[in-house]
């Protein structure tokens, strides 16, 4: 791994275009020609929203194999999301794991792969009255991939914060990953778009800082490392725990949780967001002012390194949150 002067790996430049989706898919309980990975109109979760997913990745590791990047922690959340909407996918954490590594194996990849587990309701079952609903509906379980390398600036974003706001644990399960509640993820993006920046950050219904559109927010506020709570009506990330434990464990800072007010996101010294897809990305512009001096501060870029190098497998005693794929 190149290293730069200021000792953190050099910045790979962020992938761009469509993700290659890999030829191959989990479907019906079989792996498929990804063509043949369909679903009828008729499907209950495309009409009511009624499915379950998770954002997972595999890492090319530094010794030349591929190693999926918490995949116990993932599949955990997708079974507690799964029984918040009756879904049962009918694999436990172990075999979904195996199921993933045995799709890679079949894709045949040794590059960064991003991979999309969903679990949904499917049909009404015999004698059921048409409508929405949890249960009388069957369940089925799919998973695809899709080459997919660092695709956020790692000389930071542009965010904006949202009009709309994250909605409250009591109108929606916001711990859950439920794909019709993304549809307020996705006007915020596309509000925040339309702005000209790259992303979004929600308030919740209390007008504290809630997350971005589909990462975690943290700041860095007098020298500590600060997040909202998870009663922020936030979604806990699994990389927001990677950035916790790391920022402890490597670099002797602790993290503080609790209510982020937007005056005081914006007058941080620091502020970054982690999410699966974006992984740890600066924010260096909010709301149409700079962060701080405008680039990234030295925290932010020392966990940005710190995440490379543990998803990479250069540090051993994370070895334990990496699932290899062996050929």
């Amino acid at each position: 791994m190149t290293v730069t002067q200021g000792g953190a790996p050099a910045q790979r430049p962020p992938a761009s275009g469509t993700p290659a989706i890999a030829q191959v898919a989990y479907h019906d309980g079989e792996f498929v020609p990804l063509a043949q990975a369909l679903l009828p109109v008729t499907t209950q979760a495309l009409q009511y929203g009624t499915g379950v997913f998770e954002g997972i990745r595999a890492y090319a590791q530094d010794d030349g194999g591929l190693a999926v990047f918490r995949a116990h922690d993932h599949y955990r959340r997708l079974l507690r999301s799964c029984r918040t909407l009756r879904i049962d996918p009918g694999r436990t954490v172990e075999e979904l794991c195996a199921l993933t590594a045995e799709l890679l194996r079949r894709i045949g990849t040794h590059e960064d792969t991003y991979i999309r587990p969903l679990a949904y309701k499917r049909a009404l079952l015999p004698g059921q009255k048409p409508g929405v609903g949890l249960t009388g509906v069957s369940d089925a379980l799919s998973v695809n991939a899709f080459r997919m390398g660092s695709y956020t600036d790692p000389a930071g974003i542009r965010c904006t914060i949202s009009s709309w706001r994250r909605p409250s644990s009591d109108a929606l399960p916001v711990r859950a990953k439920v794909t019709g509640g993304y549809v307020n993820n996705a006007l915020a993006v596309d509000e925040a778009r339309a702005a000209g920046c790259d992303d979004a950050i929600l308030l919740n219904s209390r007008g504290q800082v809630a997350e971005a559109s589909t990462s975690n927010v943290f700041a860095v506020v007098g020298g500590r490392l600060v997040t909202p709570p998870v009663t922020a009506d936030l979604l806990e990330g699994i990389t927001r725990d990677t950035a916790v434990t790391l920022a402890a464990d490597l670099l002797d800072t602790p993290t503080d949780f609790r209510d982020l007010g937007r005056d005081e996101l914006a007058g941080a010294d620091e502020v970054f967001l982690t999410g699966t897809g974006s992984e740890i990305v600066p924010v260096t512009e909010l709301a149409g002012r700079p962060v701080a001096d405008g680039v990234p501060g030295p925290l932010t870029t020392a966990l940005m390194g710190a995440y490379r190098n543990v998803v990479r497998g250069a540090e051993p005693r994370y070895g334990h949150w990496l699932h290899p794929v062996t050929a």
